[in-house]
């Protein structure tokens, strides 16, 4: 199964749902998720519970209901669901048909938002900055934009070290560092190389970065990308910025994230929020002569050089990546599935 620039396969991975403050103590609200309708709501507990949004008894948007305790109950008849996506309680009977279930999600709060997993287990949480492992950050989200192509597609601008040179005017000849996880939902483009010193731009950078260019590209199951710039330089920390990508109909949602470290005090949050600032500078100095790109492309890859071997191990990968049920075919086979059901039972009832 072709998974790269495919629109009819969603990869299992951690998917945004909405900000934090959304979903405040014994709030719910419901949200589409790769074409998915999903209850979000949050118990007396604190925790976020993630269920298929429509109440099996007569299809009711559970999000118009009320939290009560860790349940959420339907506005229309009350039924109520815990976390797990299954019925505890119908008021007018005592008995609970073992079908009144939902699909329930796994949920992760990071980054200022409430992130969603398709699929009501997971291997691991939403991916970390190894630099930040076990570290109180900071996170400031900008603004999300759309681009109107596969969120495959516009990744790979990240590992396009010809585009530093023909779009950006960066004259880098970049090396390739590859790393993945065991699992293989992880992996980690290094490129690196050394500044010229010919353009007013080089020397500029030259001057506050040192001789030596480096910086890393994490790929997270497809659909969340890691950059860490200003790799061993000698004037400057690092900085680090998320994009997080949602598959829309026929276009990508992209919410960019800026990630710091939090330091204590007066001048370490000044600190922080300089390095959040020049994360951002560096995002939007980018992003525009980008933005030219991959709202006006057919990808088409017929013809791959030397220097596009990143953009090929990008797209290797993705292909081996596990598909989620939230794939179209997932979704046409479940519905088969149910109907067969609704027939056999049928059957079953006229022979009796």
């Amino acid at each position: 199964m072709k998974i790269f620039n495919n629109w009819d396969v969603v990869a299992k991975g951690w998917y945004i749902a909405c900000p934090s403050q959304e979903i405040p103590l014994n709030k719910a609200k419901s949200v589409e998720i790769c074409g998915q309708k999903i209850v979000l709501f949050r118990g007396e507990d604190g925790k976020v519970n993630a269920i298929e949004a429509y109440c099996p008894h007569l299809g009711t948007d559970l999000g118009i209901g009320r939290v009560d305790g860790n349940y959420i109950r339907c506005f229309f008849h009350h039924w109520a669901f815990d976390g797990a996506g299954n019925c505890q309680d119908i008021p007018c009977q005592n008995t609970i048909p073992t079908r009144a279930k939902l699909q329930a999600y796994v949920t992760d709060e990071k980054y200022g938002f409430i992130w969603v997993y398709p699929d009501k287990e997971a291997p691991a949480g939403v991916t970390e900055f190894d630099e930040l492992k076990g570290k109180k950050l900071l996170s400031v989200a900008d603004k999300a934009f759309t681009r109107s192509c596969h969120h495959h597609i516009c990744m790979m601008n990240g590992i396009d070290s010809q585009h530093l040179q023909t779009v950006h005017k960066i004259n880098i000849e970049m090396d390739l560092k590859l790393q993945q996880n065991r699992r293989g939902n992880i992996i980690d483009f290094t490129l690196s190389g050394k500044f010229p010193n010919q353009t007013f731009r080089e020397k500029i950078g030259r001057k506050f970065l040192g001789e030596n260019y480096e910086y890393t590209m994490r790929y997270a199951d497809g659909c969340m990308g890691l950059l860490t710039i200003m790799k061993n330089v000698k004037l400057f920390p690092q900085l680090h910025m998320i994009y997080a990508y949602t598959p829309l109909d026929g276009k990508t949602r992209i919410q960019p994230i800026y990630v710091t470290e939090k330091r204590g005090g007066i001048w370490g949050n000044l600190v922080a929020r300089f390095l959040i600032f020049c994360t951002r500078l560096t995002y939007y100095a980018l992003r525009d002569e980008d933005g030219q790109i991959y709202d006006n492309i057919r990808f088409n890859p017929n013809i791959l050089l030397d220097i596009d071997t990143p953009l090929a191990k990008y797209m290797e990968y993705v292909n081996k990546l596990d598909i989620s049920l939230w794939s179209k075919f997932n979704l046409e086979e479940g519905r088969r599935q149910k109907a067969e059901g609704r027939r056999q039972k049928g059957r079953n009832e006229i022979r009796r």
